[in-house]
């Protein structure tokens, strides 16, 4: 099996307002993100890869459209946490190309969730 990554940016705001008002994630914050999309494939394509790199870039683009310095609790259906994203950035992958096998998404250097189905 090979696998491939590649890893993105954006900053964004959210609160998760189902908390209880004394949990810091209950207050206005915001985060430095990273995502990291893996795919993979059994078979390299007739080019060598499981899929090129450039062909990533509508990610990039919906990032920083959809999300980059924008709140994030007016931007998704579900509450703001990096689980929901990491799901809903996998479905929008994966939808895209079918090779997708993880969306990773940190909102620290230490914190992240992942989405694997």
């Amino acid at each position: 099996m090979f696998r491939i990554t590649k890893e993105f940016h954006f900053s964004a705001s959210h609160r998760l307002d189902h908390l209880a008002p004394d949990h810091q994630c209950a207050r206005l914050h915001g985060h430095n993100y990273i995502v990291v999309v893996e795919l993979a494939a059994d078979d390299l394509n007739a080019d060598g890869f499981v899929r090129d790199y450039h062909q990533l870039a509508p990610l990039k683009a919906y990032l920083d459209d959809s999300f980059d310095h924008r709140h994030l609790n007016d931007v998704l259906d579900v509450p703001s946490t990096a689980e929901h994203l990491a799901r809903h950035l996998f479905d929008w992958c994966r939808a895209r190309w079918p090779e997708t096998q993880a969306v990773r998404v940190s909102e620290t250097p230490k914190t992240w969730a992942e989405y694997r189905p």
